[in-house]
């Protein structure tokens, strides 16, 4: 799934991410707005990982949608 179709679906994608995620709040999400760098930020910043390494993640597991 392309990032475009995560961010037309982001409500329903939550609950997704938040499986992948578990360390990030529904404030969180909601504060990312299904914005791809936002959200890569949030998850740098509660896994204590690289922009790169959060930016993959989030490439893989919109792929894996």
């Amino acid at each position: 799934m392309n990032w475009d179709q995560v961010q037309g679906k982001w409500k329903q994608m939550t609950g997704e991410a938040q499986v992948q995620w578990g360390k990030l709040t529904n404030d969180d999400f909601d504060q990312a707005e299904g914005n791809r760098d936002k959200l890569a930020g949030k998850i740098q910043e509660r896994y204590g990982i690289s922009k790169e390494e959060a930016q993959k993640q989030v490439d893989d597991w919109a792929a894996s949608m």
